[in-house]
């Protein structure tokens, strides 16, 4: 790691001032789970937030646009990063209510859906940071039940323990 690069993740963090490099925050050094891969997905990136996103198998070609809202040009027909993190997560955490359910001895109605909201904007320390919202329809579930299905889910999800203490993600049960 460079040091300019040490140095902006130092600041980031809170882990520099003054001119010296602090300890790290709390944020900054937590621990790290390792695990034992069972499936790897890749993807190359080119161009950035306005160049195009393929998968190792080609399955995922996508072409990028930096949305207008961040002072990008839009354009139509063109995804961006927040909108593949909101269909990931939203579909991993669909999974994982699956799970949950079967766990809970409920039966989750098919019709079920999530719908991930994205949000980019500036965090506390100046920089840009994101926050999630998850809003769960399960048509037949009466809320209380669907909450908890919510709930055991978002302690499953590999996108949810990915961002847990890392950004904000709100759960609705609409």
């Amino acid at each position: 790691m460079t040091t300019s690069v040490a140095r902006v993740l130092a600041t980031r963090t809170g882990a520099f001032r003054n001119g010296r490099t602090l300890a790290l925050s709390t944020a900054a050094s937590r621990r790290f789970i390792s695990i034992k891969p069972i499936y790897t997905a890749e993807a190359t990136a080119t161009g950035g937030r306005n160049g195009r996103a393929v998968s190792s198998d080609n399955v995922l070609d996508v072409q990028l646009t930096l949305p207008k809202a961040l002072g990008g040009p839009g354009d139509a027909g063109k995804t961006n990063p927040e909108q593949l993190f909101a269909a990931g997560y939203s579909a991993c955490f669909q999974g994982a209510m699956g799970l949950a359910a079967k766990n809970l001895h409920v039966a989750l109605p098919e019709t079920n859906t999530v719908t991930g909201i994205v949000h980019i904007g500036k965090d506390s320390a100046g920089g840009l940071g994101l926050s999630v919202e998850l809003r769960v329809k399960a048509p037949g579930l009466d809320k209380e039940t669907a909450q908890k299905v919510v709930d055991l889910a978002h302690t499953i999800c590999p996108y949810s323990r990915a961002t847990s203490g890392n950004i904000d993600v709100k759960l609705s049960v609409i």
